[in-house]
């Protein structure tokens, strides 16, 4: 279970900022794929007519976690980059902070 908080201090690439700013954290979702890409327009076109499946559809999948993307966003120049995290089964965006020594309650 990693649990990562809304706001994180750090760096900024940008040309403006270009020292620690405080940034916005969201979770990066991959996007709706493109039917005019090139890969997708040559696929299309080789899958077309007679002949039946041309590549290799990939079926022995091992892994059951993902890499975590986080989307970090400056709060100052809204300047946007990711930061790639471990594998983790579960992911947390500002969940409520574990205590130290804190009782179990019920």
């Amino acid at each position: 279970m990693v649990n990562i908080p809304k706001t994180r201090n750090t760096f900024c690439k940008s040309k403006k900022c270009g020292k620690h700013t405080l940034h916005k954290v969201s979770q990066y979702k991959v996007g709706k794929a493109s039917l005019f890409a090139q890969g997708k327009r040559r696929y299309d076109a080789k899958q077309k007519g007679y002949g039946g499946q041309t590549k290799p559809i990939f079926h022995k999948k091992a892994k059951t976690t993902k890499k975590i993307v986080l989307r970090l966003e400056c709060v100052d120049c809204k300047f946007k980059h990711h930061l790639c995290i471990k594998r983790c089964k579960s992911f947390e965006l500002g969940g409520d902070k574990k205590t130290k020594g804190a009782a179990l309650q019920f």
